[in-house]
């Protein structure tokens, strides 16, 4: 056995419970914080990847953040399951040390500190690839590595403002308005992962990482492509045409609440005979997508009044399949419905202080090596000794033949 997998098997277990993931063997460092990049490398671990969070001494700023959980951080604990806790203070030489001797055989580190922070702690990408050309090397900022607003900042709502998404949400001649979940910073992590993954790909024909640039504002931008095509000349408002469909939208009915989408000839014509509004399908005043955009005063009025004649569960159970429909509900009913217990998105959890508790499992369905079974986030430096053993342990050359303490650990009940 060499050295680097002597040392490699030592630190962490290469077989969590459950079947191997298509990122099974792929070591990460995360040593981010709040949820873009955390989530990104959360979406790594759900597909087998061995991810180390490493924190500093006051833990990720996400564990601070109000919650109805005791002494835990809802936010914190739903963004970074399946993951191993370490504690380092990069600005302490030692605790330098430690990381970048965990950087000689990691494949992918992702960070989000601000371009400037990265070189001062001397974890910057030249650094780090001099000690391992191998790695992937993924920066997550608010708006890149170059431009005036570089080291600025940058969070999901200022971004939202920023690009246009918030003018989007308002109301015509209204104030602007947030998307509230963070769509920004979970759309950010996914291209992480994705970013991710593909050059690992890549270093399978390479043989060398690379840097990867992950920006909120790039993610931002990116979810707006279908309306970020401006001609030259346009007038218009960009952003708030593509409300065209009139109907389209969030309707009160005798009790609740509807979303409806009729913008095919097919979905329009059902919406109209199941309210009994048979006439406005046969009216060519109303019969694409844009006409009924444009007489949307005439026809949602009428349409609002036939709503009135049931709940929206009952309109959603009359619709079916013949009409895109939900009944608005609240987050904490999709624990228990039938589609996501079918899907088994929902699994049960282990926390040392909170005890069980329901959670998301993974994101991504794969037949044949769907991941191992999801874990709960560690608390905060749960295996900080643990690494600090091994990795004196392999650099003495005793780790040879024996079992790994942090797999050990790691299966104790007690330590999770």
């Amino acid at each position: 056995m060499s050295e680097s997998t002597n040392r490699r098997a030592a630190v962490l277990p290469q077989a969590r419970s459950g079947a191997q993931g298509p990122l099974s063997g792929i070591r990460v460092l995360d040593l981010s914080a709040y949820i873009a990049a955390p989530y990104g490398c959360t979406l790594l671990a759900d597909q087998g990847a061995e991810v180390i969070k490493i924190e500093p001494p006051i833990g990720d700023t996400l564990r601070h953040y109000p919650s109805t959980l005791a002494e835990e951080s809802r936010a914190f604990i739903g963004i970074n399951r399946s993951k191993f806790g370490v504690v380092l203070n990069l600005k302490e030489a030692d605790d330098l040390a430690i990381l970048l001797d965990l950087v000689r055989d990691a494949d992918v580190l992702v960070h989000n500190f601000r371009p400037s922070v990265a070189p001062r702690l001397g974890i910057d990408y030249d650094t780090l690839r001099a000690i391992n050309p191998r790695l992937i090397y993924c920066a997550v900022s608010g708006y890149g590595e170059s431009g005036p607003l570089a080291e600025k900042a940058g969070y999901d709502q200022v971004l939202q403002t920023m690009t246009g998404m918030c003018h989007y949400q308002g109301k015509p001649d209204g104030a602007p308005e947030l998307v509230y979940g963070s769509v920004v910073d979970y759309y950010a992590a996914a291209l992480v992962a994705g970013g991710v993954a593909s050059a690992l790909y890549e270093r399978e024909k390479s043989g060398v990482g690379q840097y990867i640039g992950v920006s909120l504002l790039r993610a931002a931008l990116t979810m707006q492509s279908a309306r970020m095509v401006w001609a030259d000349g346009e007038p218009r408002d960009i952003g708030r045409e593509m409300r065209a469909g009139g109907v389209t939208g969030i309707h009160p009915t005798r009790e609740g609440y509807l979303y409806l989408s009729a913008n095919t000839p097919h979905f329009w014509r059902a919406l109209c005979e199941k309210v009994g509004l048979a006439e406005l399908a046969d009216n060519e005043k109303y019969d694409t997508v844009r006409k009924r955009s444009r007489h949307a005063d005439e026809i949602v009025p009428k349409l609002r009044d036939a709503l009135q004649a049931k709940s929206a569960l009952e309109w959603e159970a009359l619709f079916g399949e013949e009409v895109p429909c939900a009944s608005a509900r609240r987050l904490e009913d999709m624990f228990d419905a039938p589609q996501v217990q079918s899907e088994q998105m929902v699994a049960q959890f282990e926390h040392a202080r909170i005890g069980r508790y329901r959670g998301f499992t993974r994101a991504i369905k794969f037949a044949r090596t769907p991941g191992p079974d999801p874990f709960t986030a560690p608390a905060l430096g749960e295996h900080t000794a643990h690494v600090r053993a091994a990795l004196d342990a392999a650099s003495t050359g005793s780790t040879a033949g024996t079992a790994d303490p942090l797999h050990d650990a790691i299966q104790d009940p007690t330590t999770r």
